[in-house]
């Protein structure tokens, strides 16, 4: 394998040497799957995985998804066989055998793959280009959806990229920006594959990139850092009320059926049972934050702001008041101290 030659080490190198050892992302000694597009970000990521290769003895591989998007998109996955063959690494290459029609139903399709891949081939470990401008342009995108803070701390570090915890995703750079991964490829001489569909306006993100950031540069120019650091902040936030949360879902689902008249709802099934008695001793935080999740098993739609309010106005409502319907049909009642979801 290809290892750097001492005057090849430079700051980003250290940075993310010092990243992975204090963020425990990639363990040494491990099989690392890395998923490069050709952009200046993937092939920013492989280079600095290679050259601190010999530090932490693993063994990589490249992997490319072509969409068929583009009209190049052979030519591009040929660019990318031979730079990853000139770093004599090993090289898989899937080709979709349709178009798809949106970047969620690419982007689905393409992490299918690379777990296909990764564990046909023994991979517990995939990692991506993305960066801290990616985390900003994501953190931005969903707060203009107007997501939770869930959404706003999107692209966390690692996450399973199925059920059974393995193959994990892994983000190495998101303490690196888009212009850090460009300014490395020139001074390392990497010709990049220049995505044509990376200036097309009709892509939100694009919009996001190309017109909202230079405007918010104006007012800090390290606004995608802060950005980025912001959603890190969040990350950390979420991780710590999910486990709130899930521990109070048990106790607000505890039922005593004895204090229960369950016989007025036999024409209508139960869906849900909440104690309310127990929410109102916590905060509106958690409140809303367990109403989402109960609605979540109970309606067919992703509950929307809305939705989740006029759960949580149950909470301190009269005896027998009750909502419209939700999405599906849906109903919740007061029967205190319960709210009956029928």
């Amino acid at each position: 394998m290809n290892q750097s030659p001492h005057q090849n080490w430079t700051p980003l190198h250290a940075q993310l040497h010092q990243t992975l050892r204090q963020r425990k992302l990639l363990p040494e000694n491990q099989r690392i799957l890395i998923a490069v597009s050709g952009g200046q970000d993937s092939l920013c990521l492989t280079k600095l995985l290679l050259d601190l290769q010999s530090k932490w003895n693993w063994y990589l591989a490249v992997a490319h998804c072509d969409h068929q998007w583009r009209t190049d998109s052979e030519a591009n996955a040929n660019y990318v066989k031979k730079l990853t063959t000139n770093w004599q690494l090993p090289f898989y290459l899937e080709t979709a055998n349709k178009v798809y029609k949106s970047e969620a139903e690419a982007r689905k399709w393409r992490y299918q793959i690379l777990s296909k891949i990764a564990l046909e081939s023994n991979f517990p470990y995939i990692v991506t280009g993305h960066t801290a401008s990616d985390r900003a342009e994501t953190l931005l995108y969903n707060l203009i959806r107007g997501s939770g803070t869930d959404g706003l701390q999107a692209l966390t570090w690692q996450r399973p990229l199925t059920e059974n915890f393995s193959p994990l995703l892994v983000r190495p750079l998101l303490e690196i920006t888009r212009t850090q991964t460009g300014n490395f490829c020139q001074e390392q001489k990497i010709e990049i594959w220049e995505d044509s569909t990376n200036q097309d306006l009709h892509y939100a993100r694009n919009r996001i990139r190309l017109e909202l950031f230079p405007i918010l540069r104006q007012f800090n120019p390290q606004a995608e850092l802060a950005l980025a650091q912001t959603a890190e902040i969040l990350s950390a936030e979420v991780k710590y009320l999910e486990n709130e949360t899930e521990k109070l879902l048990e106790r607000v689902t505890e039922v005593d059926t004895d204090n229960l008249n369950i016989s007025q709802f036999e024409s209508q099934p139960i869906k849900y049972i909440i104690n309310r008695l127990v929410l109102r001793e916590v905060s509106l935080a958690l409140q809303r934050r367990v109403i989402r999740k109960i609605l979540h098993k109970v309606l067919p739609t992703t509950p929307n702001f809305s939705h989740i309010e006029k759960l949580t106005a149950l909470i301190n409502a009269p005896n027998r008041s009750q909502t419209d319907p939700f999405p599906g049909g849906a109903i919740a009642k007061v029967q205190h101290p319960w709210i009956i979801l029928v």
